[in-house]
């Protein structure tokens, strides 16, 4: 069976922390290159605070609309990681603790070292399925198209790779980046437009940046065609060289 061109994700990032600028995210980034490159197109991202009622309005509201939602904050070991119980609420489901995730602790502690507060880690939505985490044993979990990871970035990052074995992928996204050099956008932005209309099948942007102190454009041309891509690629490079070669001639 061919594989679907489109699989999407949307991206929920949880945390007051965030909101707060106290910690900088690092796993949106990650998440959106890493589900981009098996063929999973994230279309959304979030940042909603600990706050419960916050939390099942953003599930509840992006799971209808993507195939995947994948979580990472709020499911540690103190009294603000609610990320658990605000899935379960959004899915109607209860909450308790996971014999398989007790089990699991009780590799790493003793018995007397399991206290309340890491058993709050234990506690899983009914009908979860269990995202392993081989850096500190706590898992994440899985239910419905919902998948819940922690929050710290190399945690989450070693939960991802579990999870997204369970993940169906479309067609993987070419992506082509064509060096402009110091053009500018206000030069060629009539005429990339222009292709942009005559190739509407890809996407196509202009990234302006200073490298080493010296203005730099970029133009990237994205889509799941590679002959589709490989066309826009050849337009714009076209383009660019008649805007190289009209500067050389004055």
């Amino acid at each position: 069976m061919d594989k679907p061109t489109t699989v999407t994700a949307a991206v929920l990032v949880i945390g007051d922390e965030i909101l707060s600028g106290r910690t900088k995210d690092r796993n949106l980034g990650y998440i959106a290159e890493y589900l981009t490159k098996i063929g999973v197109d994230v279309k959304e991202a979030r940042v909603v605070p600990d706050v419960e009622d916050e939390i099942v309005a953003a599930i509840n509201a992006l799971r209808p609309r993507y195939d995947y939602v994948v979580t990472t904050g709020g499911i540690g070991p103190t009294h603000d990681d609610i990320t658990a119980d605000a899935v379960a609420r959004a899915f109607g489901v209860p909450i308790g603790e996971d014999p398989r995730v007790i089990a699991a602790m009780l590799q790493r502690y003793a018995t007397g070292d399991l206290t309340p507060a890491r058993r709050r880690m234990a506690r899983i939505p009914a009908t979860a399925e269990l995202i392993e985490n081989p850096v500190s044993i706590a898992p994440g979990f899985r239910i419905g198209n919902v998948y819940v990871m922690a929050g710290v970035p190399a945690v989450m990052q070693a939960m991802l790779d579990f999870a997204v074995k369970s993940m169906k992928t479309g067609a993987a996204m070419q992506v082509e980046t064509i060096e402009a050099g110091g053009i500018p956008e206000g030069r060629y932005g009539d005429a990339l437009g222009a292709i942009a209309a005559a190739h509407a099948n890809v996407s196509i942007g202009s990234y302006p940046s200073y490298r080493d102190g010296r203005f730099n454009n970029q133009i990237v041309v994205r889509g799941k065609d590679e002959s589709a891509v490989a066309a826009a690629k050849a337009a714009v490079e076209a383009m660019l060289a008649e805007f190289s070669g009209d500067a050389a001639a004055r």
